[in-house]
């Protein structure tokens, strides 16, 4: 099974919400992301958002750390924390209560509310839902060694995306242990955890445990 994005994502929880509901797989949203952020931000209220760079907006709640770097057009939400060395490429549109970490890298994404991606890690041409956690030092993987463009695979099906640059897709709720690689085209669905120090790749389903490749488990209470 391969999700859509119905399937993965609570809708409430992001800016995004009307421009995602214009598709069906969430990579197909991936082209459009720069120029959503640039219409959603001219329509922030300058009460609420700081605009202190070309096609940047920011909370005025939300805090940011003076080492961090943030490239347009983005946007970050209220309460959010940007902390040391951040590096925000542009195209990241940044929901309320999250956490960009130290050294952390974003670029062309979409974090939904109480996103954590809190040490080390690497998000490029994602959609992490809402509540999505990354373990220090775990990335997406967002081009393939032979640069052929990426395939969506499942147990049972493949989709061709028509894109070189695809990274990985969080269901919401979904726990990346740490330092971990989601390769290009990784789904993982609602409620899913991947153990520390994994190499994914395909389609992890909703409520299961990624603990190597070929041993991926339904989640029992205990766990």
């Amino acid at each position: 099974m391969i999700y859509t994005i119905p399937e993965l994502y609570d809708l409430e929880h992001s800016l995004a919400a009307d421009y995602l509901k214009g598709f069906t797989y969430p990579w197909e949203a991936l082209a459009g992301i720069k120029d959503l952020i640039l219409s959603l931000g001219a329509g922030l209220d300058p009460a609420e958002y700081d605009h202190p760079a070309e096609d940047v907006w920011i909370a005025k709640d939300a805090k940011v750390f003076a080492s961090a770097y943030i490239g347009g057009p983005c946007i970050i939400g209220h309460r959010t924390e940007v902390r040391q060395c951040a590096f925000i490429r542009g195209s990241a549109l940044v929901g309320d209560d999250c956490v960009v970490g130290n050294s952390t890298e974003l670029k062309n994404v979409i974090l939904f509310d109480k996103v954590q991606v809190p040490h080390y890690n690497y998000v490029g041409d994602s959609i992490l839902g809402y509540r999505s956690h990354m373990g220090a030092g775990s990335i997406t993987s967002n081009v393939k060694s032979d640069k052929q463009l990426v395939v969506i695979h499942s147990a049972d099906e493949q989709i061709e995306t028509g894109r070189k640059k695809v990274g990985a897709m969080l269901g919401d709720r979904v726990e990346v242990g740490c330092n971990s690689v989601l390769n290009p085209g990784t789904i993982l669905g609602r409620d899913a955890s991947v153990y520390p120090i994994s190499c994914v790749r395909g389609v992890v389903p909703e409520g299961c445990i990624w603990k190597d490749k070929g041993n991926v488990v339904v989640r029992s209470k205990h766990d």
